[in-house]
């Protein structure tokens, strides 16, 4: 996989959102790019950088319903038990999504989401996902990967989330999921491939808007199994970092 510096990877995400920003007036796009710092990179209950940090980043750019999306992990320090080697990217995603609301209550998106991975085979996931615009902002979205999964492939999750206004530029944000999976066997071993409750998460963070268009975001999430098929997958994990983000 080709290594990649911080400041490459930083330049590379600012560029792709100054660009945007200058032709925003000609198709009316508008989006944001940001880079961030994590002390691991989880997901969905699995620790995929050994415990080691890591840097994210990524940008998004959306005109009349449609976003294109990038996004990588670059990992900071060698695991040589894991494979994991400093300086190396390990994931990079494309997702190409549309969403559209449906009167006031109701915000549906689809799209595909291109997993591209160091070690592991590339793979593909379309996703339908829905919002009821209330309280709290429950949202239930499905993933099948249609691609590189023996099996059924699904995975499911529900999450609600609420913000509140601590003071001016300063946003606390709260949330939980819980998710469900459905032989969805590209991430677990063939012997593991199980169908149950998979894994829930709470999550806290903060959002301190520098000014109109950067803003300084901490976050913390903790993760852990629910079903023992889960619990044959995954530990009980937390997730620190901080992420700063330009929108346009």
């Amino acid at each position: 996989m080709k290594r990649w510096s911080v400041s490459v990877l930083v330049a590379a995400i600012l560029a792709v959102g100054l660009v945007a920003q200058a032709g925003a007036a000609v198709i009316e796009v508008e989006g944001d790019a940001y880079v961030g710092i994590y002390d691991k990179y989880l997901w969905r209950g699995w620790d995929l950088s050994g415990s080691l940090p890591v840097v994210q980043g990524g940008a998004d750019i959306s005109t009349h319903g449609w976003t294109l999306s990038y996004w990588s992990n670059w990992q900071l320090k060698t695991d040589e038990a894991d494979g994991f080697k400093s300086g190396e990217v390990t994931e990079t995603d494309i997702i190409i999504s549309y969403a559209h609301d449906f009167g006031d209550m109701l915000s549906v998106s689809v799209g595909n989401i291109w997993y591209q991975l160091d070690g592991l085979q590339d793979t593909n996931e379309v996703f339908v996902g829905g919002t009821v615009n209330t309280l709290l902002s429950p949202t239930l979205t499905m993933y099948w990967d249609w691609d590189a999964c023996d099996e059924d492939g699904l995975f499911f999750t529900f999450d609600v989330s609420h913000s509140f206004e601590l003071m001016e530029k300063l946003t606390l944000n709260l949330g939980a999921l819980v998710s469900y999976n459905l032989h969805s066997d590209y991430a677990v071993s063939a012997e593991r491939d199980y169908s149950g409750f998979h894994n829930y998460e709470l999550s806290v963070g903060l959002d301190y808007a520098i000014n109109d268009q950067f803003t300084l975001s901490p976050s913390f999430v903790y993760s852990s199994g629910i079903t023992d098929g889960a619990k044959d997958n995954i530990d009980t994990e937390t997730l620190a970092g901080v992420s700063l983000t330009f929108a346009f």
